[in-house]
């Protein structure tokens, strides 16, 4: 059945929705799967980074469940500001559309913009934190995150992943090795 909302839900308040999720709706500090992901994401010791993942793990449960669809949150954050810049959840804009996706389209609709042209108004240090590895392949056709990821230029830093990637979908995700090998 599909599920009618706007084009993107710009800061929306919904809660979360009952249902299965690979991604459990707890924060770090009630959950020791959460804290097992933030230590897996190894992130430097700022102040900011548990909140981050805590802020990525609360936009996870927002996300609509769906048996194609893992629960996913994402955070664009300037690295030097300690600034979050877009937040995003799995399903939050029109179409299939992935957490990492959602914060890149928001992003590029506040600058009035497209999201090819988001490199050029990104801070250098830009972090996402997200609470799946990003995807290196899309088996709807959209563009996957990784190859968005990418595209950003030298805008993007570094990605905090929560988790990897589980192979129920795709297979295993390269992804992790492809933004390494460009540097991230």
């Amino acid at each position: 059945k599909p599920i009618n909302r706007p084009a993107c839900h710009l800061g929306s308040t919904s809660s979360a929705r009952p249902g299965v999720s690979l991604i459990p709706c707890k924060t770090v500090s009630d959950s020791s799967e959460g804290a097992i992901m933030a230590q897996q994401a190894e992130a430097p010791s700022s102040p900011g980074h548990p909140e981050y993942m805590r802020q990525a793990l609360s936009l996870a449960c927002k996300s609509p469940p769906k048996p194609t669809n893992y629960r996913v949150g994402a955070l664009l954050v300037d690295a030097k500001t300690n600034t979050v810049l877009a937040s995003g959840y799995t399903l939050e804009c029109e179409g299939n559309t992935h957490a990492e996706q959602s914060c890149f389209t928001k992003l590029a609709a506040a600058h009035n913009i497209s999201e090819e042209a988001l490199a050029g108004v990104l801070p250098e240090e830009t972090l996402l934190y997200t609470t799946v590895e990003p995807c290196f392949k899309r088996l709807s056709g959209n563009l996957p995150c990784v190859q968005r990821i990418l595209r950003l230029g030298t805008a993007r830093k570094t990605v905090y992943p929560g988790i990897k990637e589980p192979e129920k979908f795709v297979g295993e995700n390269t992804g992790r090795k492809q933004l390494e090998d460009a540097g991230i």
